[in-house]
């Protein structure tokens, strides 16, 4: 069952789309450039995210990209993909088939935690479709995790996911959505209370879909199975063999991806420009969305504006 359009907030100057592609179905939070002609940019969210997260940022960067955030299988208001495939190449696969089919490439690309791995995998097997890479806390592979991060990969083991929903059966959407914000911002106290309403009642309406458990379940797997790929496939491999000129962004109170993985994150770039925000947590594109946007314009003015 599709989840309903319907439900979705959408901010103002933002609408939606879907694409509907063989064996997939992609929802698009499109924020058109301010002037036609501008380059496009492509926004992939983390883990239990949405294109809904891109919103603060997207707005910025108006006069410069026309923007296009998408709903991974499985998230926001994108059905789960046919085979079931949430591995992070799947999701790399499902971003390609969509730049392939609207012919939209090369874009500026954009990915938070998930969407950074996923982004990565994009722009190293298919470097015609990048123009520059924007990852902000990109979910590479750690030898050792931070342990607030431990449940989300214990999501991976079958058998945790649903017994994790039993025993938090009783708690409500608000309880959710407080635990989420501990864990994803760098200080929660931010969050107005306009946007902590629009992320309650987002979780209420996700609760109610019937894969909501299955596409996190697997899609932490996915994240799982790929920290432990090795060889050419490996995530730090790819990286290595990214062109796309690379703005790294990390934060310092990141519960999630550790701080101190933006220095092996340089060095695996070959052309990486890199922001620290030493109060920012794990989504600094929504913390800190000010930031994000001018190391962006940085960006493109390093690499010739375009």
């Amino acid at each position: 069952m599709a989840p309903t359009v319907s439900a979705v907030r959408v901010a103002d100057g933002e609408r939606l789309r879907s694409v509907s592609l063989p064996g997939i179905g992609l929802n698009l939070r499109c924020r058109p450039g301010d002037r036609t002609g501008l380059p496009p940019a492509l926004y992939v969210h983390g883990l239990g995210g949405s294109s809904q997260n891109w919103s603060a940022l997207m707005p910025l960067l108006s006069d410069l990209v026309d923007g296009e955030a998408v709903d991974l299988p499985g998230f926001g208001d994108s059905p789960p993909p046919d085979d079931g495939n949430y591995s992070v190449t799947g999701h790399a696969r499902a971003v390609i088939r969509l730049l392939d089919a609207e012919e939209r490439g090369p874009v500026h690309l954009f990915g938070n935690s998930l969407g950074g791995a996923v982004a990565t995998r994009v722009a190293a097997v298919r470097p015609d479709l990048v123009r520059t890479l924007t990852l902000i806390s990109p979910a590479l592979p750690e030898w050792r995790v931070q342990r607030p991060a431990v449940p989300t990969g214990l999501l991976a083991v079958p058998g945790v996911a649903s017994l994790f929903s039993r025993l938090t059966k009783d708690w409500t959407a608000e309880q959710r959505t407080r635990g989420v914000m501990a864990l994803c911002y760098g200080d929660p106290a931010r969050v107005s209370d306009e946007a902590f309403r629009n992320a309650v009642a987002e979780m209420e309406r996700r609760l109610e879909l019937p894969y909501f458990w299955d596409a996190m379940t697997r899609s932490a797997r996915g994240i799982v199975d790929a920290y432990t790929l090795g060889g050419q496939h490996g995530l730090w491999r790819q990286a290595e063999r990214v062109l796309a000129p690379t703005q790294l962004v990390y934060g310092g109170r990141d519960q999630l991806v550790s701080y101190r993985m933006a220095r092996r994150a340089s060095a695996a770039f070959r052309d990486a420009r890199l922001l620290t925000l030493p109060d920012a947590g794990h989504v600094a594109m929504m913390e800190y969305p000010e930031a994000v946007a001018q190391a962006f314009r940085e960006l493109l003015d390093d690499s010739g504006g375009s």
